[in-house]
């Protein structure tokens, strides 16, 4: 039992790991045009560090995903936030001020671990009630950032932005250092969220598929009945970026993809009259399905919240109460369920 279990969190830890280090990998290859270090640093942080974090708090993939989302959404705001106030920095100054935080978080994290894990393990019920508290250090954080773009710190020689970026950091690593027990308290609150998501996404599989044979349908009918319009045509019915095209299979997809999710880029559009009536009509399809969509998304959550157990305001799960009779049987009154 105790191997089966080993094998399991070994498992679930190997498959947040990955995960982290997708996403990360995306993300660096986004970030390559900062240079060669901090896209190796966003990889760094996203295999060593959040794997040690994984281990301290084995909570499976829902926790890796609020976390590696949150690494993801950091290195993005440290990108924009670089290339707007310090466009001088020298390449070899940001992974340090990218990591200033990150280790301030995950030391503060290791030297108070035990108290940490205690925070990790406690109960699923009461969790969430705290997510407004948990999120407050965002608020410094924000402030720290928003000083950053008020001040035009732009404007200094490179070694004063580095400086100034290198202190930004240090700030928002000593907010995140003193407020690391509620950084994983709502680290662990995202986590709950996902969860929920997760179980909710799961009872809406039959309607999704059922949205999404529909769509396909309606894309591939409409499609062939350009592509077939325009070629029995003896004008072209459909204009390009240089002028009148015939409609290939391809671009017939991609014009009824455009047209039944109201994108409409333009690129490639109709000249004829019955061609544009045909477009209107795939326009009111493609809504009429995400009428449909939205009812049976309603039908389900309603189907659900009759199946579920009741939950009463204590927190307690269980069964709905009872009826305050039995048929056959007269009402209780009085005390004690005495008759008077």
């Amino acid at each position: 039992m105790a191997d089966r279990l080993s094998r399991r969190r070994l498992g679930a830890w190997g498959r947040s790991v990955a995960f982290t280090l997708a996403l990360s990998l995306l993300v660096a290859a986004g970030v390559g045009d900062e240079g060669r270090l901090l896209p190796v640093t966003v990889m760094a942080v996203a295999g060593l560090g959040l794997g040690c974090l994984y281990l301290l708090f084995p909570r499976g993939l829902h926790f890796a995903f609020g976390t590696a989302t949150g690494l993801a959404l950091y290195a993005a705001l440290f990108v924009v936030l670089g290339r707007a106030q310090f466009p001088a920095v020298p390449e070899a100054v940001r992974p340090v001020a990218f990591l200033l935080p990150v280790l301030a978080f995950l030391g503060t994290v290791w030297w108070r671990r035990v108290e940490m894990a205690k925070i990790a393990e406690r109960s699923h019920g009461a969790t969430l009630e705290e997510l407004p508290h948990a999120a407050r250090w965002l608020v410094f954080v924000a402030l720290i950032g928003l000083v950053c773009f008020i001040v035009p710190l732009n404007r200094l020689a490179p070694l004063g932005q580095a400086l100034a970026l290198l202190a930004a950091m240090a700030a928002i690593g000593g907010v995140v250092a003193i407020s690391a027990r509620d950084v994983v308290r709502l680290l662990i609150d995202v986590a709950l969220i996902i969860g929920e998501l997760s179980a909710r996404v799961r009872h809406l599989a039959v309607p999704m598929v059922a949205f999404l044979l529909i769509y396909a349908l309606l894309v591939i009918g409409f499609a062939s009945a350009y592509r077939v319009a325009d070629a029995l045509s003896v004008t072209a019915l459909f204009h390009g970026p240089d002028g009148v095209i015939r409609l290939s299979y391809s671009d017939a997809l991609y014009f009824s993809v455009t047209t039944l999710s109201t994108v409409g880029y333009g690129d490639i559009r109709p000249h004829d009259d019955g061609i544009r009536v045909l477009a209107s009509m795939q326009v009111v399809a493609g809504q009429l399905l995400l009428l449909f969509g939205f009812a049976e998304i309603m039908r389900s959550r309603r189907v659900r919240g009759a199946s579920e157990p009741h939950l009463d305001h204590s927190g307690r799960s269980g069964h709905p109460p009872p009826p305050s009779s039995l048929p056959g049987e007269r009402p209780a009154t009085g005390h004690g369920g005495a008759d008077q």
